[in-house]
C-alpha cells in the first residue's frame, strides 16, 4: 500500500486514486486481519472523500472558465 500521511490534503488525486487501487488489490489478494480491514476501510473512506472534493473543485473551475469565455465572447 502507498505510503500513508497524516494530512489527506497533503497529496493529489492521482495519488489517492493510487492509493485506492492498492487498498483494493490487498483486500481482493489476502485473508485481511479485522483490525487491518478497519484500517483499510478507514483509509479508504478518507481517500474517497479526498477524491470527491477535487473533483468537485476541479468542475466548478471548469465551470467557472467556461462561464467566463463564454462571457467575453
Amino acid at each position: 500500500m502507498a505510503t500513508k500521511r497524516t494530512d489527506k490534503n497533503e497529496i493529489g488525486y492521482a495519488e489517492a486514486l493510487e492509493e485506492l487501487k492498492s487498498i483494493l488489490e490487498s483486500l481482493e489478494d489476502n485473508d485481511v486481519d479485522v483490525d487491518v480491514l478497519a484500517e483499510h476501510v478507514q483509509r479508504a473512506s478518507e481517500l474517497i472523500s479526498l477524491c470527491r472534493q477535487r473533483i468537485s473543485k476541479s468542475q466548478k473551475l471548469i465551470e467557472e472558465t467556461i462561464s467566463n469565455t463564454i462571457n467575453d465572447i
